[in-house]
């Protein structure tokens, strides 16, 4: 207990966390380029509709000024007709291929958004742990939730409303000066004041959004540890001091944000100069034009009229650039992690070939840990030169107390960590060796997906049959209690279903385990939750599971250990003994002694021991001095 009060006052800042990357402008940009570039035809066909758009709706203004130099002229009523269906057809043309325009610019963007979003998940999924661990669970959380909702909501509003914004400001500019060039000139007196304000929010904006995105994945961070050790902060009277630290963080984020109000403001504040410094002089400018015969009143009306319609598009482009600096810094975080190089195969071997998921398997595997070396942390080794090899079809039971490094080594041979240095190789009975070999491993910690029991099933092999997943169901001996189930079958469970048993949800395991069929499996505590009563059941459905495979068992019970073909023992992240059962009671030397002590505490508890190869795994799970394992690292 000592050590979890340690770990919970010394939760790690953001400071002291690596975080998972974050792609730089000119990576994001190519990136977007990448995603797009395969979706040319639909780009410049949303791009045309959008242009076509922009410009018939350029020709209100000069419909407006013509109808001005009707009623100065003093024309009939009839006059006007013309130009008002004019406006209505354009208004119609306008507003069909505006649609059209934003629909195909629409679908662009949720396309592209899609295929980065599932590189992004086949990226964070592949993310080795420890790199996970050291940039805290805030960090990805932050990035699947607030950063895809902030991108997706701009290629959603943003991206066409920006992209309209844009050729309208870049239109209306050609038509004043199709007016009159002096027009254009005078439109222009406002640019410098706009671009100097674009260029200071640019500069201001995007380090304070990337700041806040890390503030938000630190306050979320921060959010799950008090959460996670509840617990264990009302035990020992930490609820000030945890409180105290999520309203640091959340302070931290507050402040950021209101950094942020106060830079929109005052960017809007040096907008309003400019639209009232060019506004002013292209109502003067059309003015001294009008006076020396230049212009009509009705064309100096038009060029007031594009000028003041640029007010929209301007202030819309701009509120788009904040919400634009605001996705790019999310984006940018996931590029960082879409780009994560995959881990590469070690030059010792070829690259991994994928299990068969053709049938039974009758292949096994050869597993060979040559002088594996693992810290999580830098100067910190779990594992210190382990050698093991694990001949085919062999089962080998993994032992030691608490801490002595079990779990990282089942870790590491079914590759969910890489070694610090070392190699971990897979040879099968053809005689190739493969680096990194896919080997099924299935832990105390199991997830049931929500959704029917046999799409659940079926993640371990997508083309399973319905008698093949009962099949494999049997073998676990979990057909029963599935076929009672409402439904059967298709009986939903996981969030909001069917609440499966500890016993039943590492049944549910075991049988992904006999479906996906590897030649290699590894079971970490497979049978830890099942409990006094329901041990003998689990274990036995953990025996046939492995039936025909090369097998690495971190025992639970040391029954477990007694029955396999070979024990392997470690203490402080080393291999000490290695030997069967009776070979190694023999020795006398630490695994006896646990089994002394194992042995004796049953015997203590009012029960007899029971010969080794004959177990009685309906004692308590607590008399067993490796029933509380604490992760290794």
């Amino acid at each position: 207990m000592s050590e979890t009060v340690g770990d919970l006052r010394g939760t790690a800042t953001t400071a002291g966390r690596e975080l998972l990357p974050t792609a730089t402008q000119a990576r994001t940009r190519a990136a977007v380029r990448e995603l797009i570039r395969p979706h040319r035809r639909l780009a410049l066909g949303g791009f045309a509709m959008m242009v076509v758009a922009t410009a018939v709706g350029l020709l209100v203004q000069p419909l407006l000024g013509r109808i001005v130099d009707l009623v100065a002229d003093h024309r009939p009523p009839g006059s006007i007709t013309l130009p008002a269906v004019l406006l209505v057809l354009v208004a119609l043309a306008q507003g069909g291929t505006t649609v059209l325009g934003l629909s195909l610019v629409a679908r662009l963007g949720e396309t592209a958004l899609a295929q980065l979003r599932e590189r992004f998940v086949e990226k964070a999924l592949r993310l080795p742990l420890e790199q996970v661990e050291k940039a805290g669970a805030g960090d990805l959380t932050a990035r699947v939730t607030r950063d895809v909702s902030v991108v997706g909501e701009a290629v959603r509003s943003a991206l066409p409303e920006l992209a309209r914004s844009l050729l309208a400001i870049v239109l209306t500019l050609a038509a004043m000066a199709a007016l009159d060039w002096r027009f254009f000139l005078a439109a222009l007196i406002a640019v410098p004041v706009q671009a100097s304000t674009a260029r200071w929010y640019v500069r201001n904006a995007v380090p304070l959004y990337a700041e806040q995105r890390i503030a938000t994945g630190s306050q979320q961070q921060q959010l799950l540890d008090t959460i996670a050790g509840a617990g264990t902060v009302r035990a020992f009277r930490l609820e000030e001091e945890h409180t105290a630290r999520v309203t640091r963080r959340s302070s931290a984020a507050v402040e950021l944000t209101l950094r942020g109000v106060r830079l929109v403001l005052n960017f809007y504040n040096r907008l309003h100069v400019a639209e009232y410094a060019g506004l002013a002089a292209v109502l003067v400018t059309g003015f001294l034009l009008v006076r020396g015969g230049s212009v009509s009143i009705g064309t100096a009306t038009a060029a007031a009229l594009y000028f003041h319609s640029l007010f929209s598009p301007v202030n819309q482009a701009l509120v788009l650039l904040d919400d634009a600096q605001s996705a790019t810094a999310a984006l940018a975080r996931l590029v960082g992690v879409a780009d994560e190089p995959t881990p590469e195969p070690s030059p010792n071997g070829p690259a991994p070939s994928e299990p068969s998921l053709s049938g039974p398997s009758d292949a096994h595997g050869t597993v060979t840990v040559t002088g594996i070396h693992h810290a999580y942390e830098p100067g910190r080794p779990v594992l210190h030169d382990v050698d093991l090899t694990l001949r085919a079809g062999e089962r080998v039971a993994l032992v030691g107390v608490s801490g002595a490094g079990k779990t990282t080594l089942a870790k590491l041979i079914a590759g969910v960590h890489r070694p610090t240095s070392g190699s971990v190789r897979v040879t099968t009975d053809d005689g190739v060796p493969r680096e990194g070999l896919p080997v099924a491993l299935v832990t105390q910690e199991t997830h049931v997906f929500a959704g029917p029991l046999a799409d659940d099933l079926r993640l371990a092999r997508a083309g399973a049959t319905d008698d093949e997943l009962r099949a494999a169901l049997a073998t676990v001996d979990a057909l029963d209690w599935a076929g009672a189930l409402p439904e059967g079958l298709d009986t939903v469970v996981g969030d909001g279903g069917h609440r499966l048993t500890s016993a039943q949800v590492q049944q549910l395991a075991l049988a992904r385990l006999v479906l996906a069929d590897p030649p290699v499996a590894v079971l970490d505590e497979a049978t830890a939750e099942a409990g006094s009563t329901g041990a003998r059941l689990l274990e036995q459905a953990a025996d046939r599971a492995v039936e025909g495979r090369t097998a690495l068992v971190v025992a639970h019970r040391l029954t477990q250990a007694a029955t396999a073909d070979r024990i392997v023992v470690m203490d402080a992240g080393r291999i000490v003994e290695n030997g069967t059962h009776d070979e190694l009671c023999a020795a006398a030397g630490p695994y006896a002694s646990l089994w002394a002590a194992w042995s004796g505490t049953r015997a203590t508890a009012g029960q007899t021991p029971t010969h080794p190869h004959s177990p009685d795994p309906t004692s308590p799970v607590t008399t067993s001095p490796d029933t509380t394992t604490v992760k290794d690292h």
